[in-house]
């Protein structure tokens, strides 16, 4: 039998001992009307679910430095709650800007189905009501949230809306998934929003359809971001975005309907949206967003 000598045999065990990089445990919690969810017990964001908010939203929406890279309102936009879901003129309600009398969705229940592992996965159901009309539309929404690195975080979120009656969406630019970044961040103070085909600015993205567009501005001597990437399966791949350099941008296909004035839905019918959130550090060249959109078509 040969004998392998000692100094020869260290590095072989080494090699088999050696750690591997610890995979990042992500928690949720409920606390009165919100879940927390934090990694490797650092805050990343909270969803929050009061019954008197317009809708369920997340705020902040910490990026690897701490930060937030979403913003929770401001005076001249107090609709805008840093990553939310909603719409305006549907059925003649609001589901979007302010005023819970115009239209609110409600959840009906938020549970945590997994925690403390690599992801966690959240289940909500929401109702879309208003005071003396039908309710229009229930939606049920699978959350999932997870770390891939220490500079990627990934929030991933699958929509079914169910049409309860008839629903008529009027012609609008306050339509479905949305975020609006922090001041810091945002073009007008030196950001940077780009989409898959490297087009730069409001000017250039505003109504375009792209699969997805990426917003990320100097930060504490580094960069930092939010890219919002649209699954091919979605209805109305790929939307046009709605874009605003002083830092929102949302894929709306409400604004850009077939025939130019509705979007109208049968009772019964149902949509699939698919998004996925990354907040990373680097630009979106740094952050691989292109590659990462690759790999999510086929997932």
């Amino acid at each position: 039998m040969r004998t392998i000598p000692f100094f020869l045999a260290i590095p072989v065990l080494f090699a088999l001992t050696a750690p591997c990089p610890a995979q990042s445990r992500v928690t949720a919690e409920k606390k009165g009307d919100k879940i927390e969810i934090r990694i490797n017990g650092s805050l990343l964001t909270n969803y929050i679910l009061s019954e008197h908010e317009k809708y369920p939203f997340f705020y902040p929406v910490n990026g690897p430095s701490k930060a937030s890279v979403t913003s929770m309102r401001n005076a001249n936009y107090p609709h805008h709650s840093s990553l939310f879901f909603g719409c305006d003129r549907v059925n003649g309600g609001n589901y979007w800007q302010e005023g819970l009398l115009r239209g609110q969705i409600v959840p009906l229940r938020a549970d945590i189905m997994e925690t403390g592992g690599e992801k966690v996965v959240i289940e909500n159901e929401n109702i879309w009501k208003r005071p003396g009309a039908m309710a229009p539309i229930k939606d049920l929404r699978t959350i999932k949230i997870s770390a891939p690195s220490e500079d990627l975080y990934q929030i991933d979120f699958d929509i079914t809306m169910e049409m309860l009656v008839d629903v008529t969406v009027q012609k609008t630019n306050h339509s479905l998934f949305s975020g609006r970044m922090d001041p810091d961040l945002a073009v007008t103070n030196g950001g940077t929003m780009v989409n898959a085909e490297g087009e730069t600015g409001e000017k250039n993205t505003f109504g375009k359809r792209s699969a997805w567009m990426d917003y990320h501005g100097k930060r504490m001597g580094g960069i930092e971001g939010m890219a919002i990437l649209q699954h091919p399966t979605n209805a109305w791949f790929p939307a046009p975005w709605f874009t605003r350099d002083y830092g929102f941008f949302s894929p709306t296909p409400m604004y850009w309907p077939e025939n130019d004035k509705t979007t109208d839905l049968k009772k019964g019918d149902t949509i699939k949206l698919r998004y996925r959130v990354l907040v990373h550090t680097g630009d979106h060249k740094e952050a691989k967003i292109a590659e990462l959109f690759e790999k999510y078509k086929s997932e």
